[in-house]
């Protein structure tokens, strides 16, 4: 049986028009001999009635609510999303069948608002494919062993859509959303970004996990796990978009070893807050770090980009956590600085891994724009910029032009 799964986005879903275009996806598959397994977000976005974010809105004049209890309410997006699907794709003459994404055999850990994905059970949506039903499923959503619901978290309908695809077998995952692909750069910051048509899982998992909102870092890790073929395209258009597969980008894996074709894309975070600390006297050289890390963990906070020198740290927090981390380092008794203005911009490649000249060659694109470079980090396909927020777009323009990622792909 060849399954092909189709995740629809809020903005695929989010009129009837936008549906109308999903169903003719949907259609298109099953004439072709496929086996589709559609998975849908919420409709629309924040301010649209049925989207997570408006649902939530509804409790905001209550005292806080349990976790258990907004998992409820935010569940209700996708599942009035996949039965109002289901009646698009009734009007084009096929059999759905919509499921919740427990009953599709989703089973999750009980951490509501951001549940991990235990195991997919596959037997209910076979069940369903043998009888040629075309199965809907209520993304962002499972189960406990004990049979209570739970939300996976931001992009969770994609993490549905690539674990329901594993389970399966499925040949492809499609993502739908309203881009045409995975670009080079933001087209809102770089008007001529190009869209990629193929690329690695290290590659879109490091756009992803750096900025890029094409497609959720955790999909990304379970389709690389179990090798699941993604493709990223938009529901409005029918250009080919992106192919996401193992391996290298490229059939050559060797004709791009050079600096000038080692960038993949370019992708940026703003609104990071930038914490300089300095060292406590009172404590031993060999511990005030650790000191530092196992208060900041022990009250929540994620840290990124750090650089660490005898006696100073320095690391960054999106702002929403820069609050806590302020309190943790009150209450540690440290010296410390704030700087509020702060983004990174990250260049990701599979091909960057130990080839000279990268590095020169966006310093080199940085200095003839001025743009001043506060902390850095890298790893084996990705190099990371910590900047001043004003000069964010500039940097990402300039990588973009200097590492020529408008030009067609060989």
């Amino acid at each position: 049986m060849r399954v092909s799964v189709q995740k629809f986005g809020g903005t695929s879903v989010r009129d009837s028009q936008s549906r109308e275009r999903a169903a003719n996806w949907v259609f298109e598959a099953f004439q072709e001999g496929r086996h589709p397994v559609v998975v849908v977000s919420a409709m629309g976005r924040h301010g649209d009635p049925y989207a997570t974010d408006s649902l939530l809105g509804l409790l905001a004049n209550f005292p806080p609510t349990p976790a258990a209890e907004q998992d409820l309410l935010m569940m209700c997006g996708e599942a009035i999303s996949a039965v109002v699907m289901a009646g698009h794709l009734r009007n084009r003459g096929l059999r759905p069948r919509v499921f919740l994404g427990g009953d599709a055999g989703i089973v999750t850990d009980e951490t509501f608002g951001d549940a991990q994905i235990l195991e997919v059970d596959p037997l209910p949506l076979e069940a369903a494919l043998e009888e040629d039903y075309v199965p809907v499923v209520a993304g962002f959503q499972g189960k406990t062993r004990g049979g209570v619901i739970t939300t996976l978290g931001r992009g969770g309908s994609d993490t549905t859509a690539v674990a329901v695809g594993a389970a399966l077998g499925a040949e492809v995952v499609e993502i739908f959303t309203d881009v045409d692909g995975i670009k080079t750069a933001d087209p809102r910051i770089v008007p001529e970004a190009r869209t990629i048509s193929r690329m690695n899982y290290d590659e879109v998992f490091q756009l992803a996990n750096l900025g890029a909102r094409v497609v959720h870092p955790r999909a990304v890790e379970i389709a690389r796990q179990f090798g699941v073929p993604l493709r990223v395209r938009s529901n409005f258009s029918d250009q080919p978009g992106t192919l996401v597969l193992g391996g290298r980008r490229t059939m050559d894996p060797w004709a791009h070893r050079d600096p000038d074709h080692a960038v993949t894309g370019i992708t940026q975070l703003e609104d990071l807050v930038q914490f300089v600390v300095h060292q406590d006297a009172k404590i031993p050289n060999e511990q005030w770090a650790y000191h530092l890390f196992a208060a900041l963990g022990d009250n929540g906070v994620s840290v990124d980009l750090i650089n660490m020198f005898p006696d100073t740290v320095y690391f960054c927090v999106p702002t929403a956590t820069a609050d806590r981390t302020e309190h943790t380092l009150q209450e540690l008794a440290l010296d410390f600085d704030i700087f509020r203005d702060r983004a990174k911009v990250s260049i990701v490649g599979s091909a960057i891994q130990g080839l000279p000249g990268v590095v020169g060659r966006v310093m080199a694109a940085l200095s003839q724009h001025h743009i001043t470079v506060l902390q850095s980090a890298d790893s084996h396909s990705t190099i990371t910029l910590l900047l001043y927020r004003n000069q964010m777009e500039q940097a990402v323009a300039a990588l973009h032009q200097q590492f020529g990622l408008s030009a067609e792909e060989v």
